[in-house]
């Protein structure tokens, strides 16, 4: 089994949500990687798309004659809406996300500590143009935070590690990080291989180190 591209992960996350919310959940999708989630939710789902700027019942990206330009994501991504969709102020939309009525919401992230710990807004280069939006306010105000993200970056550095060394968005916040390699349970009890892909237990164990994969 090969690597996943970012749409095989966007439809493994969307598959779980599906199958762990079979009664329909309330779900946010991070700007970035995260917001292809979106096309992967089968209909009839009962998966509803939250939007921080004031939006339930998002619907996939849009596409050609479907753009409206008054009608984006958080991301500033033309989507599409779905029946029942409805619209309100974004102090709204955080005391919706602040007061705990998401389910699930999907996070991009710089890097994730064994233990849960995000960091997701600044990498702390000079350069670097520090961007948290709502994501603080997702991190401590879901139910459940998944990430997704690239198992390495750029120059091979593992992005799941011991403890973040960049700055954070959230202690303990998140149990579960859905990568290129594989799916990965994290918390408490240290890092978890839930599924791999393109690359065996031994080799995520020699990458990883010095963490303990089990």
């Amino acid at each position: 089994m090969s690597p996943r591209t970012k749409d095989e992960i966007a439809a493994a996350i969307a598959r779980d949500i599906a199958d762990a919310h079979p009664g329909g959940a309330f779900v946010n999708l991070g700007i970035g990687q995260p917001t292809l989630v979106a096309d992967h939710l089968p209909p009839g789902s009962g998966v509803v798309l939250h939007t921080e700027n004031g939006m339930l019942n998002m619907g996939p990206a849009a596409h050609g004659e479907d753009i409206d330009p008054d009608l984006i994501n958080a991301g500033k991504v033309p989507v599409t809406e779905l029946p029942g969709a409805s619209y309100f102020h974004q102090a709204d939309s955080f005391a919706m996300m602040r007061g705990g009525h998401l389910d699930v919401c999907v996070l991009g992230a710089f890097q994730v500590s064994a233990t849960g710990d995000l960091a997701n807004w600044h990498t702390g280069e000079p350069d670097a143009i520090p961007a948290v939006g709502g994501a603080m306010d997702l991190a401590i105000g879901a139910k459940r935070v998944w990430v997704m993200m690239t198992l390495f970056d750029k120059q091979g550095r593992p992005k799941i590690v011991p403890e973040c060394t960049y700055p954070l968005t959230g202690l303990g916040c998140i149990d579960r990080v859905y990568t290129d390699l594989g799916t990965f349970e994290v918390g408490s009890g240290g890092v978890r291989a839930l599924e791999l892909c393109g690359i065996s237990a031994a080799e995520i164990s020699a990458r990883l180190s010095p963490l303990a994969v089990s």
